[in-house]
């Protein structure tokens, strides 16, 4: 950690294959690649660090075919850190017909049906043959809203798969194995977690759980204490949180990172983020428009075609609206982080929040 200002913080992560400074954004890369962009374009956005999802991965092209093929990083062409998630969560929010027991989690493959068995052992297995720097934890992450009872029996099965990949990962030296806290919304039982965890003790712990339907007045509640229950001179993580306020509210609490597919996949879908707030360039307002999505940015969506341009290619069901629209996003989010960097390096992140909701409370640019 280099800098603290109120609760949030920067720092440095190093790693064998490079720095992460945090507060950090992770673009995901779902299946070995960040939709619509080249590993040198996001690496040009800003980031240091990606996320790969086991589950995807395990299921196609499945992670044996990758470590035979050198691991996830020669396989994506990505030099940088990694960061690959357990396949928990996409278990239970994608998987068909899956089945939970104290041994782990059997289930059949969304793509085609063919059954699979994911356990703390074959996460850290599955990770290790991928390769990544930053491995975690396999867990079960419930659904919220949920009753307390479901709640605490799902967080204590979490503790004992956290003690199991622990023992799994073993002695991997310039490896890094993150474990989660769990609890919902229930201030108890995240204590008990994250007493739980440190007892094992990781190398980051991450604060999961969240960003599963609660709303943001809820999230923020919950991590106005969570975070401070986690060790202060290890990295805390939010795991898939998620818009730029969301993000910004984080690391207020003490977040260092972050990941989403929403900066992605909003750009698949003509939604562009800016400091003014979000722009659909679908909207028809656009169509003769010849300024850029934020005169300010300058990333190659912005410096080289205007809202009309950008209008008309994703009107056109073209693949650069994809491509543009996703760099100005990752871009942005990344230029987020960087200005956080700085304003707790400099102690005037009251301030940066401050012009940073003041900015989007302003709206996108008149209409010509």
């Amino acid at each position: 950690m280099t800098a603290t200002d109120g609760r949030a913080r920067s720092g440095v992560i190093d790693t064998p294959r490079g720095q992460i400074r945090t507060p950090a954004f992770m673009p995901v890369g779902t299946a070995a690649t960040v939709k619509a962009m080249m590993p040198e374009s996001v690496a040009a956005t800003g980031a240091d660090i990606l996320l790969g999802n086991t589950y995807h991965l395990m299921l196609r092209p499945t992670a044996e075919r990758i470590a035979a093929l050198g691991g996830l990083h020669k396989f994506m062409n990505w030099s940088g850190p990694i960061l690959t998630d357990s396949g928990g969560f996409q278990v239970m929010s994608l998987a068909e017909l899956r089945k939970l027991t104290e041994e782990g989690v059997t289930f059949r493959s969304h793509i085609d049906g063919s059954r699979h068995m994911l356990s703390p052992e074959r996460s850290m297995e599955i990770q290790t043959l991928l390769g990544s720097d930053i491995v975690m934890c396999f867990d079960e992450c419930p659904a919220l809203p949920a009753d307390r009872d479901r709640i605490a029996e799902s967080m204590r099965l979490s503790m004992r798969w956290a003690e199991r990949s622990k023992e799994a990962f073993g002695d991997r030296p310039g490896h890094a194995l993150f474990g989660i806290q769990q609890g919902g919304l229930d201030e108890d039982l995240r204590g008990e977690s994250a007493e739980a965890l440190q007892a094992i003790g990781f190398d980051g712990y991450a604060v999961g759980g969240l960003a599963v339907g609660e709303g943001q007045a809820a999230m923020f509640g919950c991590l106005d204490y969570a975070p401070q229950m986690l060790p202060a001179d290890k990295p805390r993580y939010l795991m898939g949180v998620g818009k730029p306020d969301d993000i910004v509210g984080a690391v207020a609490r003490g977040i260092d990172m972050m990941d989403c597919v929403l900066p992605s996949r909003s750009g698949r879908t003509g939604q562009a983020w800016t400091r003014r707030g979000q722009v659909n360039i679908k909207n028809a307002r656009h169509a003769d428009d010849p300024r850029p999505l934020d005169e300010h940015c300058t990333c190659p969506a912005c410096r080289n075609y205007s809202r009309a341009y950008l209008h008309h290619v994703f009107r056109s069901g073209e693949i650069i609206s994809s491509m543009l629209l996703t760099w100005h996003n990752l871009h942005y989010y990344q230029e987020l982080m960087a200005g956080m960097r700085a304003a707790i390096a400099q102690g005037r992140f009251a301030a940066f929040e401050a012009t940073f909701h003041a900015q989007r409370a302003e709206g996108d640019i008149a209409p010509l």
